[in-house]
């Protein structure tokens, strides 16, 4: 009844609200050497390296790194081979080795940027514009400037022939117009948000000189010309590549580069499946293992290299939001179409038990899309500003997700539960199933059965799947439920992945502390039919667009936890997937030799800030 009250109170004050929310955020009057989502940059203008680079590091050598799957093509920028795409190009772990962006976004403030292609920025106070002036160094790899036509060129490609998201933010633009010599100034439309103009900061510039437009939506595996701090040395298609270190690199000197890149020679090799992966680095064939599996952390690096030294295993605290891994229901299917079949599905899954037999007790569960942060909605009472936001669906929720006190059902770790199995299943036989010579089956007869598609990794090994797989599966089938795994190839599966032609994958929606236009490419109805989009639930619901919007023009902090814990709200009531688990630790394994800055960012470590403190032996 409390909220009832509330949510009629919220209501009448929703449009007052939303006119808050739409107020214009507090800018930059004047140009500026970085940009930050929210308040100012961190860090002053005359900052000399950013915080979790060693400006002293040492230069030169080669770090070799190993990642499970294969590659196609070398452009990162359009639709076709996107999940295909080589590693370190473009690249978050690695960094972007080769292409560079406008800005160089901070990974120790929430959402902060700081000059690289653009060494100024200028931002109208409402956001309705933003003027970019270039780096007069700023040059590619042949030798040529970056000019305002390169800048311009590309956007305008991206438009045309660019992957989501490059290609949807220039639909927020009205204008775009050279200003000067080295500048530029894009006038955003109504389809903008606050968020777009940082987002256009993070677009790349591309060499008009030397990109052939009539080819450049085809995957391709000529080395590309570009502004970064590598060139392309070798590639093996789909097995290695090996990135060389430009001498002539013209942002060496930049501060947001000192520390980083500090290798002469980087390269990546792929492995066709895990254990390969795994077996490669007990060699020594590459130097860098980021582990998920807490089984393989517990019992598998007792081989010769980490006995003597030569492998050193470090933990490091995790200071971001835990993200979602989960089991993902495709809702395109008519079966997951139901919300209260997708809750009775994953109220099936038996965490405390995998758990316990399968890792040691290692995880802890997830239950919010922002766990462990002040955006999460667990532990919080929907405030009047969320009730506003959600309006009358939060009549429709659940109350213990509304008052911040519901988590992921418990069972008591036998593998089978009889008291959740038994409420999973009356709430199935509500929608209509019911149990037949042992099968649950619809009103037509048929068992409820679907297929999960797994292949890789999704930041979760791929033994570690295949457990979780088996015992998911013999959950739902105590009560008449099928569920058959599918694994196939890399390239099959992220074929079928990128047309949402499965019923249910395993996949992790990683989270910052500083949500936005990402969750558009997730959850918002415009990707829900966009082939290559992140909207793998193929969700399309009213009430997230909006709290999207709420999001992204957000005019302050306060509102902007408030829309965000309002979203989180809706996501965990959707049931959009199985909520699996996190570590609240990340956990790496190093060849000895490597060197890295004492202190690490709030995203975690960052690796094109190591270096090599010896020669290997």
């Amino acid at each position: 009844m409390h909220f009832m009250m509330s949510v009629k109170r919220a209501f009448m004050v929703n449009c007052a609200v939303f006119a808050a929310l739409l107020v214009s955020a507090t800018a930059n009057a004047a140009p500026s050497h970085g940009l930050a989502m929210r308040g100012e940059p961190a860090l002053p203008a005359d900052f000399k390296h950013l915080p979790y680079a060693n400006p002293n590091a040492k230069q030169g050598g080669k770090i070799v790194h190993g990642v499970y799957g294969t590659f196609d093509s070398l452009n990162p920028f359009i639709v076709k081979s996107m999940r295909t795409t080589v590693r370190g190009i473009w690249d978050v772990v690695f960094g972007n080795l080769v292409f560079e962006t406008l800005m160089m976004r901070s990974r120790d403030e929430p959402f902060t940027l700081y000059g690289l292609l653009a060494e100024k920025v200028e931002m109208a106070p409402d956001r309705s514009w933003v003027e970019f002036h270039l780096n007069p160094k700023a040059a590619f790899s042949d030798g040529k400037p970056v000019t305002v036509a390169d800048a311009l060129f590309t956007l305008d490609l991206l438009k045309d022939k660019g992957r989501p998201p490059y290609s949807s933010r220039m639909k927020q633009v009205a204008k775009v117009e050279q200003t000067g010599e080295r500048s530029f100034k894009l006038t955003f439309n109504d389809q903008a948000s606050a968020e777009t103009p940082i987002l256009i900061a993070l677009m790349p510039i591309l060499p008009k000189h030397a990109t052939d437009v009539e080819t450049f939506d085809r995957s391709t595996l000529v080395p590309p010309i570009a502004t970064g701090p590598y060139t392309i040395g070798e590639v093996v298609p789909g097995q290695r590549i090996v990135y060389e270190r430009n001498p002539n690199y013209w942002g060496k000197d930049l501060p947001v580069t000192q520390g980083l890149w500090n290798f002469d020679t980087v390269q990546i090799d792929y492995y066709q499946n895990a254990t390969a992966h795994f077996e490669a680095f007990k060699k020594g064939l590459f130097d860098v293992f980021s582990e998920t599996s807490p089984p393989r952390w517990n019992t598998a690096y007792d081989f010769p290299a980490v006995r003597d030294g030569r492998v050193i295993k470090e933990v490091f605290e995790t200071r971001t939001p835990s993200g979602m891994l989960g089991f993902v229901f495709n809702t395109r299917r008519p079966l997951f179409q139901n919300k209260k079949v997708r809750e009775a599905l994953a109220m099936v899954f038996d965490f405390e038990w995998a758990n316990e037999n399968l890792f040691f007790g290692s995880y802890q569960r997830t239950t919010s899309y922002w766990q462990n942060s002040q955006l999460s909605s667990l532990g919080n009472r929907a405030s009047d500003a969320e009730l506003a936001l959600l309006a009358d669906h939060a009549q429709t929720m659940n109350p213990q997700i509304l008052a911040g006190t519901y988590r992921a059902p418990k069972t008591d770790g036998s593998g089978s539960d009889r008291s959740v199995l038994r409420k999973a299943l009356s709430m199935l036989r509500a929608e209509g199933f019911s149990l037949k010579d042992g099968q649950l089956v619809d009103a037509d007869g048929k068992q409820l059965a679907f297929e999960l598609l797994i292949a890789g990794d999704a930041g979760i090994s791929g033994q570690d799947i295949e457990r979780l797989t088996l015992a998911y599966k013999s959950s739902l089938a105590r009560i008449g439920i099928e569920l058959s795994a599918r694994n196939v190839d890399d390239a099959q599966y992220q074929l079928r992945k990128g047309t949402f032609e499965f019923d249910m994958v395993v996949t992790r929606f990683s989270s910052s502390l500083s949500p936005g236009a990402e969750q558009t490419f997730r959850w918002g109805s415009q990707s829900r039919d966009l082939s290559g989009s992140f909207n793998f639930a193929g969700a399309s619901e009213p009430v997230l667009d909006r709290l999207l919007d709420a999001i992204l023009n957000a005019p302050d902090q306060t509102t902007y936890i408030a829309a965000v814990r309002a979203f989180d709200r809706v996501l965990i009531d959707q049931h959009y997937v199985v909520p699996l688990y996190h570590l609240s630790e990340r956990r790496i394994a190093r060849r000895s030799w490597l060197g890295r800055p004492d202190y690490t960012a709030v995203y975690g470590p960052q690796l094109p800030a190591w270096w090599q403190e010896e020669i290997p032996q």
